[in-house]
């Protein structure tokens, strides 16, 4: 399909690429990692034709169709969402117009009997049976389910596009590339503007997709969902495997063990042999040993270590001032824009040391309430915040509002006071602008560096209740994993309102559901809200809701049924529960059966007089080990669910 050959590329003195190759195969879904800065963005611009190398090439066929989704830097149209959408079935439309223009030619002829009339009648039918295939008939209906999906209502669908935000002028751009379904989908951080819902939907959606997709994203838990094969981009090569990202990182860090045990190995014997060169270097009778040991030394093909980034986020929260126990206190709280009505009377409360989730569809209140609960935005109803609560607060958008004139040393320095004014340097290290990176100005930075200064700006002062709206927005891997770590050990109170599911599971302890102006309070992280309810998705969930509401009211015989629909309902899960534990009771069947074999290899003397082969097979084996030690993870995760789910619906 598509193949980069020998790809270099050097930005700011040092080389992003070198020399990489990879191919892209059909139904391939590529996850490509690395640290923010080695260049997955750069790449993915490359393979559309947006950036040129400086070597090396890109060849596809000549119909071959790459669609990209950038970050940033979309269009804004003055069309509605739904014409918009549809605009991306262009040549759909364009058939549509020829084929009405050849029914109006036919319409205004008589010459019936002519050939030209029966060539005419041929083109017609060929331009619809054409029609046909290419989706024609189902254009509205296409477009319908892809903006579903991602989030819009129906009503969403006649506003005008400049109505919207960025993140949802963002979703229009994803729908377009989806409908289009090209031969190449190249997508950026596409999860930064979903919420749960349309971030599942759109994993079942990528699953099925019949072409290539290379994703960049930092989200663990879509990378795992959707990709067979992870490329990591490190000290300007390429690290590529048919694996999804899991299973990538269990390899690579096997890898590393490996080439350092190997490196270690052959350090020692290199200062062996120096030290026999050094100490008979002058006696004549050993002169030819020594010779050859020179030579040998000079013919040694030196194991160099490859360059692991092991730098992050070190936070450390500043001790929280003492507070009481209660934080906040909601009362028949309501919001609305103009005549829209985000909030209805909620009611809600925040408690010393609770960390709580916000999720829900994007638009359903979840920034508003933070904003709220940050002094910034007026309500009616009653909120009331407990004494000496202090509020440190991170918007989704904050890291925009910083002044691009300013350098990263300055943003800091006016913001820091007291003793922190000499440890500047010291919380820039920790967020990775280290020496000169401090005089950049804001407006160079990326979007990871953005949100990284405003996270560090907001740490400056201590407090005790800690509101982020999408903090992970940009980071990579390593930064949320440490951000995530230093939020574990925060002793005060935490809202959160994150899509990232890996991110939010075992952090929080309670998670608040937005929906339809109200909320609903539940006891649990991310995944046991989900596991709760039985639903792979919250749109499930609401489902149910009204299936539930509308039954109240119903005659007894509409009760009956519903009353069997849901213990079909029940019946599904409790198999596809059932099926998980044996696929894993299966695998790890199969892994302890290979692991077998291998020892008995290893038990004959012989098998070792082949060194290579040998070395293959008990690498083969520490992998198998790590894959058999994931998947009796797995089972044990699967089973609990198993057994939970049977005890909740009776079914012991």
């Amino acid at each position: 399909m598509l193949a980069v050959n020998n790809l270099t590329i050097s930005f700011g003195g040092r080389y992003l690429f070198d020399g990489i190759c990879f191919n892209v195969n059909p139904e391939d879904r590529i996850g490509l990692i690395g640290r923010n800065g080695t260049g997955k963005s750069t790449l993915l611009k490359l393979i559309a034709g947006l950036e040129q190398p400086e070597e090396g090439t890109i060849s596809k066929p000549n119909d071959f169709i790459v669609g990209y989704l950038p970050q940033e830097g979309i269009v804004i149209s003055d069309k509605t969402v739904f014409d918009e959408a549809k605009s991306a079935l262009g040549h759909i439309l364009d058939l549509d117009r020829h084929i009405v223009k050849l029914t109006d030619e036919m319409s205004n002829r008589t010459d019936y009997d002519s050939s030209e009339y029966a060539k005419l009648i041929d083109r017609v039918h060929n331009a619809n049976e054409q029609y046909q295939i290419i989706g024609g008939l189902t254009i509205e209906a296409q477009v319908e389910i892809v903006l579903l999906g991602l989030g819009f209502s129906r009503t969403d669908f006649y506003r005008n596009v400049t109505e919207l935000s960025g993140g949802w002028q963002m979703r229009i751009e994803l729908a377009k590339l989806l409908l289009r379904k090209p031969d190449l989908i190249l997508l950026d951080e596409p999860t930064n503007h979903l919420d749960i819902d349309s971030i599942q939907w759109i994993e079942n959606y990528l699953r099925i997709y019949p072409g290539a997709i290379i994703i960049v994203s930092h989200d663990r838990n879509f990378l795992n969902n959707v990709t067979n094969r992870t490329i990591e981009i490190a000290s300007s090569q390429i690290f590529d495997m048919s694996v999804s990202y899991n299973e990538f990182m269990l390899i690579r860090d096997d890898q590393r063990e490996h080439q350092l045990n190997a490196f270690l190995n052959q350090q020692k014997q290199i200062k062996e042999t120096e030290r026999f060169i050094e100490r008979f270097r002058s006696k004549a009778t050993l002169a030819s040993r020594v010779q050859s040991r020179i030579k040998a030394l000079d013919k040694v093909e030196r194991i160099e270590l490859e360059d692991v980034d092991n730098s992050g986020i070190d936070i450390r929260f500043p001790a929280p001032p003492r507070s009481s126990r209660l934080i906040a206190e909601a009362k028949g709280l309501s919001k609305s824009y103009g005549p829209k009505l985000i909030l209805d009377r909620i009611d809600f409360s925040i408690e010393r040391e609770e960390k709580i989730a916000f999720v829900g569809k994007n638009g359903e209140g979840k920034s508003t309430i933070s904003r709220i609960l940050a002094g910034l935005e007026g309500f009616n109803g009653e909120l009331k915040l407990g004494s000496n609560v202090s509020i440190g607060y991170y918007a989704q958008h904050q890291a925009e509002l910083l002044n691009g004139d300013d350098t990263v040393f300055d943003v800091i320095d006016r913001a820091a006071t007291g003793d922190m004014r000499s440890k500047v340097r010291s919380l820039l290290g920790a967020f990775l602008f280290g020496g000169d990176s401090v005089y950049k100005k804001v407006r160079i930075l990326s979007g990871g560096e953005k949100s990284r200064l405003a996270l560090a700006k907001m740490l400056l002062q201590p407090v005790n209740f800690l509101i982020l709206d999408e903090p992970t927005n940009h980071l990579d891997m390593v930064s949320k994993d440490i951000l995530k770590k230093a939020l574990l050990g925060f002793t005060g109170a935490i809202v959160i309102v994150s899509h990232d599911r890996d991110f939010l599971a075992g952090l929080t302890n309670k998670t608040i559901l937005f929906h339809d102006k109200k909320i609903k309070e539940y006891m649990g992280d991310i995944y046991y809200f989900l596991d709760k309810h039985r639903v792979d998705s919250l749109s499930e969930l609401e489902t149910n809701k009204k299936t539930e509401t509308g039954s109240k009211s119903a005659p007894q015989q509409g009760k009956d049924k519903l009353a069997r629909e849901q213990q079909k309902v029940i019946q599904r899960e409790e198999n596809r529960l059932k099926k998980q534990v044996e696929i894993c009771e299966d695998e790890i069947t199969k892994l302890e059966q290979a692991i077998a074999a291998l020892d008995k290899e290893f038990e004959n003397p012989d098998f070792f007089l082949d060194l290579a082969n040998s070395r293959l097979q008990q690498k083969k084996r520490i992998e198998l080990t790590a894959k058999l030690e994931s998947v009796m993870n797995d089972w044990t995760e699967n089973h609990e669910k198993y057994d939970a789910f049977r005890i909740d619906n009776d079914l012991e």
